[in-house]
C-alpha cells in the first residue's frame, strides 16, 4: 500500500484547458505503457495497492481525472465522458506515447468505452496502420458497461435526481463510509485509513460540491448505449473482465450480461469481492492481469509499422 502523501508527491500536474489535472508515472522506463483509469468518486489513488508488482513489468500513467481527486472540480463543467477521454489522450500524446494498454474500473471503463469506440473507428479510417495512438488491450474491472444491467446505489440515485445539488452538499465521511461498506465485499471492507483518504480527496478543491455533476455519466451511458457497448462488440483488440462478482452494483448480474452480448468472452470471477476489485483482492486482481497479458502476442509498434510500409 502507499499512503496517499507519498502518492501524491510523486505526482506531477498537467494543464488541461487551463484546469489542473494531477497525473503520476512510474515503472519501468521503456516497458509497454500501461493507462491506469480510476472511478467514482474516488482517484488514482485506487491503485495504491497493485502500483507496485505493475510497475515492476510495465511504464505505468495514471491520473486524477477532471472532477476528481487532486485534479480541479470546476462547478461550471459538464463532466462528459467525451471530454475526460479528450483529457487523456491530451495528455498520452504530450507525453509522447502513441501504443497504449488500459487497466480501467468502473466510471473509468466507461471513459475506456469511448476510448475504444475511438480506435476502432481509427483503426477502420486508417489502413495503413499509422495512427500514432492506438489501443492495444483492454482490461476492465467492475464497470457498469450495460445500462441495463447497472444498479445504482441510493446515494447515485439520488445525486441524478432534482435533490443532487443538496445530497451533494450534504455529503460526509460517515455517508461516504456507509456507501461504500455496502459495495465492497463482507469479509474485504475498506478500512478506516481508506475512507480517511477517499474523503480527504472527495472534499479537495471543493470536489463533494460537483458530485451532483459527475454522476450525469449514468444518463450519458444510456444515450451513448450502442456507441459504447458497440465499442466492446467491435473492439479490435482483445478485451479482458476482471470482476469481483459480490458487487451489488455491477456484480455477477453484468458478468451475465457481458456473456450474451461479448463473443468469446475473457472473463475472471472473483468471489466475495465487492466493486474494488484492485483494493480487496489486489494480489488476485494483478494475478488475473498478468495471466491475461502474458497470452497476448507482443503488439506491433509504430515504428515498426512505418519501416514496412516504407520499404519499397
Amino acid at each position: 500500500m502507499i499512503d496517499l502523501n507519498d502518492w501524491r508527491s510523486a505526482g506531477a500536474t498537467f494543464n488541461f484547458s487551463g484546469r489542473s489535472i494531477f497525473t503520476r508515472r512510474g515503472g519501468q522506463e521503456g516497458a509497454p505503457p500501461l493507462l491506469l483509469i480510476h472511478g467514482f468518486p474516488t482517484s488514482s489513488w485506487d491503485w495504491n495497492k497493485v502500483w507496485h508488482p505493475l510497475a515492476e513489468r510495465y511504464s505505468l500513467y495514471t491520473l486524477d481525472m477532471l472532477g476528481f481527486g487532486d485534479s480541479a472540480k470546476p462547478r461550471d463543467c459538464a463532466y462528459l465522458i467525451a471530454q475526460q477521454a479528450d483529457l487523456i489522450e491530451a495528455w498520452l500524446s504530450s507525453e509522447g506515447i502513441q501504443e497504449y494498454h488500459v487497466l480501467a474500473h468502473d466510471y473509468g471503463a466507461t471513459v475506456t468505452q469511448e476510448l475504444l469506440a475511438r480506435d476502432n473507428s481509427r483503426r477502420e479510417d486508417d489502413r495503413q496502420g499509422r495512427c500514432r495512438l492506438r489501443i492495444q488491450t483492454v482490461c476492465l474491472l467492475n464497470g457498469g458497461l450495460f445500462p441495463e444491467t447497472h444498479r445504482p446505489a441510493l446515494i447515485q440515485r439520488l445525486l441524478l435526481s432534482p435533490l443532487g445539488p443538496l445530497v451533494s452538499r450534504l455529503t460526509s465521511k460517515a455517508k461516504l463510509a456507509s456507501n461504500l461498506q455496502e459495495i465492497f465485499g463482507e469479509k474485504t471492507p475498506p478500512s478506516e485509513q481508506e475512507i480517511e483518504s477517499f474523503w480527504e480527496l472527495i472534499r479537495c478543491n471543493n470536489g463533494d460540491r460537483v458530485m451532483h455533476r459527475l454522476i450525469g455519466y449514468m444518463t450519458q451511458r444510456r444515450k451513448n448505449r450502442a456507441r459504447w457497448v458497440g465499442a466492446l462488440q467491435q473492439a479490435n483488440v482483445p478485451v479482458k473482465l476482471v470482476n469481483g462478482i459480490a458487487d451489488p452494483i455491477s456484480g455477477a448480474h453484468m458478468v451475465a450480461r457481458f456473456r450474451q452480448l461479448i463473443d468469446k468472452p475473457n472473463i475472471t470471477e472473483l468471489s466475495g469481492i465487492g466493486h474494488y476489485p484492485q483494493l480487496e483482492a489486489p494480489d488476485a486482481m494483478t494475478e488475473a492481469y498478468f495471466t491475461f497479458r502474458d497470452g497476448v502476442p507482443e503488439q506491433v509498434t509504430a515504428e515498426q509499422r512505418e519501416l514496412v510500409t516504407a520499404q519499397p
